[in-house]
């Protein structure tokens, strides 16, 4: 499902017959924890079900590569340092959003996936080649 920016990768299932697998839940968020600062907290399954279903819709078998997952506060400040694309209350610093990127696929493409599962925002971030995928309300920003 995943490959990391440290060259880690993730295929795991993490639901079956209707329930979420706890193993497999706290494994993809100790995946998705904060790179810079190894802290990880619980990943919002409704985040990790837009990604699979997004991965799903567009019929890959490759692995999404994790730019961001887990943002710690102070990981979040660094970044809004140096970037205005960078929210103050990040939802990354609650492990409700990710970004993500796929090599057979656009910016584009990635992000229309993701929009049609009507679940949560969708950043499109083409100059960076990344998509933000949150389980916040229902937006879409970038292009």
């Amino acid at each position: 499902m995943y490959s990391g920016r440290t060259g880690e990768s993730l295929d795991t299932i993490y639901w079956l017959d209707g329930d979420y697998i706890a193993e497999a839940v706290r494994e993809v968020s100790l995946f998705m924890r904060d790179w810079r600062s190894g802290t990880a907290v619980n990943i919002d399954t409704r985040t990790i079900d837009i990604v699979t279903a997004s991965r799903n819709i567009l019929e890959v078998t490759e692995p999404f590569m994790l730019l961001s997952g887990y943002r710690s506060p102070e990981t979040n400040a660094m970044l809004r340092a140096g970037s205005s694309g960078v929210a103050r209350n990040s939802l990354h610093m609650r492990g409700q959003a990710a970004d993500l990127r796929l090599e057979t696929r656009s910016v584009n493409q990635i992000a229309r996936a993701a929009a049609s599962c009507q679940a949560g925002g969708v950043g499109q971030y083409s100059g960076s080649n990344f998509v933000h995928m949150d389980c916040g309300d229902v937006r879409h920003w970038g292009g």
